[in-house]
């Protein structure tokens, strides 16, 4: 039998506490993407952080799950089998209201497909879902000559909570691609100093429009912060462009993927630290 496992003073690792929110309200703010805010008493303590791509874990149980909100993950993968433990979904907070005590998160929704999306439309104030989090790596450097903030849908909540955070007068050029004019958000924090382009799909291959839309635009002088997230392919391509063409410091530069076309979010996850240190190696190889 194998020692348990433990930290680098010896104490056995901490256990992490989940937290639980409660669906306070939701809306559509445009056809294919549900806002849920989240409070109750679950989400005390839950900090505000420094960084504007702060993310949280959210678990689903499946339909026919015999338990409910709270629940110890840890005695579920114990005592029953595979298919009957919650699956865990990535989504970046939208915004944090410390005052009220509400977390928003955004949903892309396409119909009966996937887990999250349907649990967003479906949700109804009382609703509980269990999560971990937060966890975040990006904020805009108050140092930077300008910025630069790319993606699309799963991007747009921390592109919009970037925007929320630059100081008055700040340079960005802001692009975001979504499936057509319908899914414009028009509650995007933009000031004098923001360009805010939209890119229609319109049908085309996701990030195409994005990729395009990038490389043809002239950066300023001087030190850009770079926010590149979203289909991971583009991103793929955006990277070498940005840091090899463009000659931007990768240490000025968030890039990664948060999904990648033709596959699923547990297949993507479960490969994505293989991707990366492709993509890496890569990079170290001059290529």
């Amino acid at each position: 039998m194998s020692e348990p496992r433990r930290n680098g003073d010896g104490r056995p690792p901490r256990k992490r506490t989940p937290r639980i929110g409660e669906v306070v309200r939701t809306s559509w703010i445009t056809p294919h993407m549900v806002r849920v805010v989240l409070g109750g008493e679950g989400l005390a303590g839950f900090p505000d952080g420094e960084f504007t791509d702060r993310y949280v874990k959210l678990m689903f149980p499946p339909a026919d799950a015999t338990y409910a909100v709270p629940y110890d993950v840890e005695q579920l993968r114990a005592e029953l089998p595979a298919d009957q433990w919650p699956v865990t979904r990535t989504y970046t907070v939208r915004a944090w209201d410390a005052a009220a005590g509400e977390l928003t998160i955004d949903f892309v929704h396409h119909g009966d497909e996937g887990i999250a999306g349907p649990w967003a439309a479906a949700a109804r104030p009382g609703d509980r879902i269990q999560f971990m989090g937060p966890g975040g790596a990006y904020a805009p450097r108050p140092d930077a000559d300008w910025h630069l903030l790319a993606g699309d849908e799963a991007a747009l909540p921390a592109i919009a909570a970037t925007l929320d955070r630059l100081p008055a007068g700040a340079r960005a050029l802001v692009f975001v691609e979504v499936a057509g004019p319908e899914e414009e958000q028009t509650d995007l924090a933009t000031g004098t100093g923001v360009e805010l382009r939209w890119l229609h799909r319109n049908g085309t291959e996701p990030g195409s429009a994005l990729v395009d839309a990038v490389r043809a635009v002239p950066l300023p002088p001087g030190d850009g912060h770079v926010f590149v997230h979203g289909e991971a392919y583009a991103v793929r391509e955006l990277r070498r462009h940005l840091r090899a063409e463009r000659g931007l410091d990768p240490a000025w530069t968030s890039v990664s993927g948060y999904w990648r076309r033709g596959d699923t979010e547990d297949g993507w996850q479960s490969t994505k630290r293989q991707w990366n240190a492709a993509i890496e190696a890569e990079d170290a190889a001059g290529r």
